[in-house]
C-alpha cells in the first residue's frame, strides 16, 4: 500500500518537473488541418500520431471507421438507455422474453446463443454487404457550407457518444462489483415516473 502511494505521489510530481519540449511543426498535421471534425480551441487533435506518415486515403478510412463507430455508439447510447424503460415484445430466443433480460452489461450472460448468433449475422451482413448503408432517398438539400456543418456535427455527436457508452460500462461494471454504490436503484434516478 505504501508503494502505490509512493508511485502515485511520484507520478504526480513529475508532472510538474521542467522537460527539454521543443516545439516541432508538423506538416502532415497542417495537411489534416482543414478536414471535417476539425474544431476549435483543439484543432486537429491526434495524441497517439495514428495520422503520421499516412497518406489522403489512409486518413479517408480512418475517417470513415470513426464515423461508423459513432454512429454505432450513438444507436448503443440510446439503446441502453431505452432498455431500462420499454422492451420489446416476443422472444429472443425460443422460450427466452426480451423483458426477461437484464439491463446493461449482465444482459451478456442472459442471451443465449441463438441470440448472439442472430445479432452477430445481422451486424455481419450490414457490414460486409454494405445494407443500411449510403441512402439516396431522404437526404436533405443542403448548401456545401450546410453540410460540412452537419457532417462536423454527426461526428461531434458520434466522438460524444463513445465516450457516453464507455461511462454506461463503466457504471454497470461498477453497479455490479459494487450493487447500489450511487445510491439509486435505476440508470435514470431523476425521472422515477419511467420505471411506473
Amino acid at each position: 500500500m505504501k508503494l502505490a502511494i509512493f508511485s502515485l505521489l511520484v507520478g504526480s510530481a513529475a508532472a510538474f518537473a521542467p522537460t527539454a519540449f521543443k516545439a516541432r511543426a508538423d506538416t502532415k498535421v497542417a495537411a489534416f488541418e482543414n478536414e471535417l471534425g476539425v474544431i476549435k480551441p483543439t484543432g486537429f487533435w491526434d495524441p497517439c500520431g495514428l495520422t503520421e506518415g499516412i497518406d489522403q486515403d489512409t486518413f479517408d478510412q480512418y475517417r470513415t471507421a470513426e464515423l461508423k463507430h459513432g454512429r454505432v455508439a450513438m444507436l448503443c447510447t440510446v439503446g441502453y438507455v431505452t432498455q431500462e424503460i420499454y422492451r420489446f415484445p416476443g422472444e429472443i430466443a425460443y422460450g427466452v422474453k426480451f423483458a426477461d433480460i437484464p439491463n446493461g452489461i449482465q444482459a451478456i450472460d442472459a442471451i443465449p446463443p441463438l441470440g448472439w448468433f442472430q445479432m452477430a449475422a445481422l451486424i455481419g451482413a450490414v457490414d460486409y454487404w454494405g445494407f443500411l448503408g449510403d441512402f439516396e432517398v431522404g437526404k436533405p438539400k443542403l448548401s456545401d457550407e450546410k453540410l460540412a456543418k452537419a457532417q462536423t456535427q454527426e461526428l461531434q455527436h458520434g466522438r460524444l457518444a463513445m465516450l457516453a457508452s464507455m461511462e454506461l460500462f463503466r457504471h454497470d461494471a461498477q453497479d455490479i462489483v459494487s450493487p447500489g454504490f450511487d445510491g439509486f436503484d435505476h440508470l435514470i434516478p431523476l425521472l422515477p415516473d419511467l420505471y411506473n
